[in-house]
């Protein structure tokens, strides 16, 4: 269907109708995967489908009670004895080790404007854009919810503020914000028949100063940008739309994956908590030793007695009661839940516990420790590649037309390629890598004393030290030479 046809008919119901059926995939089951992600929504604590035990009362001391039963019935003499309930967030923890090996280090842009030229200035506004922007916390923030519910968007958009950050006067600021299910937006991309997005909407609410809720549609595309408002049931153009696009980019980047982040392994997760809970409840009746009497006991020692002895009868017998396999069978289960779980999503167990006896390993070894995050990461590149080369073609559209007065500086923005390269997070050994440079180096040092001393990072005037060291080293020479000789 012709876009600009659609958006130009009158009847704004069927409009709308049609721009939310522009999606490829069924829209993202929010409330599951906040559920999901927040332990306090596991099935573990849901008194439906884990509920507390009732247990009979013997005794008259015991101060039974009536409770209702589901058929309606009441049964006297019995209480409520709560059970273990222990919710892991490991969903959380997939989804934050995913972020951080994918965006823990800055995205390197790379590009190559020949010095001195309109494109050397155009990356150097890109560049003033993205730290205005601040990038790197975009990054994470717009992988943490496309990991968590499946989807995201973002929307730059001038502001009106005189500057000369770019490299040129201007009237307008970039800005840009998030579009995302989990604060509450409802994202609708409309593709057309080969597969290129040829609009992008989104619903949200707002509520008015008198606190009546009301209801937005909005919409982008290549020429405006339009939104209606729900106003007694029926939706309506809101004042002063619809605005011309001048950029002729949809100024929207949207990213999707197929699934949440802890997908495959959602079922391991709830048998490993279905698991401890009942351990924990076992704990609570069999932890405490328990002992097995035969014949008749006379006596028994008082709470916190040195020495306790347990008098009975001729014949009597008392032993205490061992639970012999079980728990290994248990501890072998929970550890193959926990291996499996962080196998699947390849999330590496970096935990205390896990690396306390690594020791000191080399680079490679690092390497290898972190091979399968960094094989997830390139898998997320089929997502993010797209994604922030978008967002630059973007950018530098605006940068385009903010700066009115030059022409060959548009023409740059057009003609500069620039070509963003996610560097997934590792630690650094810094020794192997040095040592590996000299040796290629054929044993002679690969870096100068100066910046040696720079790149320490011991003292603030860098300059002042390294004379220092110089001078140090000339008297030390002078002292060699006339040092009295044998």
């Amino acid at each position: 269907m012709d876009i600009k046809n659609l958006l130009a008919s009158e009847d704004h119901s069927i409009v709308i109708a049609e721009l939310k059926t522009g999606r490829t995939t069924a829209e993202p089951e929010v409330g599951t995967f906040e559920a999901q992600l927040n332990p306090d929504g596991h099935d573990i604590n849901d008194p439906i489908k884990r509920p507390d035990k009732k247990v009979k009362i013997d005794k008259p001391e015991d101060n039974g009670k009536i409770i209702q039963v589901t058929n309606g019935e009441t049964e006297e003499n019995t209480r409520t004895e709560k059970v273990a309930r222990i919710a892991l967030a490991l969903q959380k923890l997939i989804v934050k080790r995913a972020v951080a090996f994918t965006f823990g280090n800055p995205v390197e842009l790379n590009a190559e404007p020949e010095e001195g030229t309109k494109e050397e200035d155009v990356l150097k506004a890109v560049n003033r854009v993205l730290f205005d922007t601040k990038s790197r916390t975009l990054n994470r923030k717009i992988a943490r919810n496309i990991f968590s519910c499946t989807e995201a968007a973002e929307r730059w958009y001038p502001v009106e503020k005189p500057n000369e950050n770019y490299g040129f006067s201007s009237k307008y600021k970039l800005r840009v914000a998030i579009f995302s299910p989990l604060l509450g937006d409802k994202l609708y991309p409309y593709f057309d028949e080969t597969g290129d997005m040829i609009a992008f909407s989104r619903e949200f609410t707002r509520k008015d100063n008198a606190g009546v809720k009301f209801t937005y549609f909005e919409t982008y595309t290549e020429d405006l940008h339009q939104m209606w408002i729900t106003t007694n049931n029926q939706w309506e153009i809101v004042e002063g739309y619809p605005k011309v696009n001048t950029i002729g980019k949809i100024p929207v980047i949207y990213g999707r994956q197929p699934a949440v982040e802890w997908e495959d392994v959602q079922g391991l997760i709830e048998r490993l908590e279905k698991l401890l809970s009942n351990f924990a409840d076992t704990n609570d009746y069999h932890a405490s030793p328990k002992i097995f009497t035969t014949g008749t006991i006379v006596g028994f020692a008082k709470k916190g007695e040195a020495g306790a002895i347990i008098e009975g009868e001729e014949g009597a017998t008392a032993e205490y009661l061992a639970w012999q396999n079980a728990p290994e069978s248990v501890k072998l289960e929970i550890e193959t839940l926990l291996r499996m779980i962080y196998t699947i999503t390849q999330t590496p167990d970096i935990s205390f516990e896990a690396v306390k006896g690594l020791g000191a390993i080399s680079g490679i070894a690092l390497k290898l420790l972190f091979l399968d995050a960094h094989l997830k990461v390139q898998d997320k590149m089929e997502i993010f590649d797209d994604y922030l080369q978008r967002r630059l073609s973007v950018v530098q559209a605006y940068l385009s037309e903010m700066n009115t007065k030059d022409k060959e500086f548009k023409t740059a923005c057009q003609s500069l390629t620039i070509e963003p390269e996610i560097v997934p997070f590792m630690i650094e050994d810094e020794k192997a890598k040095v040592d590996l440079l000299v040796a290629a180096n054929g044993g002679k040092p690969v870096a100068s004393q100066k910046t040696t001393t720079q790149l320490l990072g011991w003292v603030n005037d860098t300059e002042a030290e390294y004379e220092q060291i110089l001078h140090e080293e000339g008297f030390s020479s002078y002292s060699d030479i006339n040092e009295p000789t044998v």
